[in-house]
């Protein structure tokens, strides 16, 4: 199977998967991206302000923030 037959393969299922239409948008709440800001910097400062972890933590905040939006619209 040629690499780009399988990676579409791939895309497709992940987007049935997904319950999302391919292209269509999310909407989040107003001010998201400074409430994850905001996370990932206090996780930086709580784990002791290492170098280089900025990456991990800007992920690490967006699972939480989502999770607490995911919540709130329960």
């Amino acid at each position: 199977m040629n690499v780009r037959v399988k990676k579409a393969r791939t895309a497709k299922a992940s987007q049935a998967g997904s319950g999302t239409k391919p292209g269509k948008l999310i909407e989040l709440p107003e001010g998201t991206w400074e409430r994850i800001r905001a996370k990932a910097h206090e996780l930086w400062e709580t784990r002791g302000r290492p170098e280089g972890s900025d990456l991990q933590n800007w992920l690490d905040a967006e699972v939480i923030v989502m999770e607490e939006i995911h919540e709130a619209r329960e």
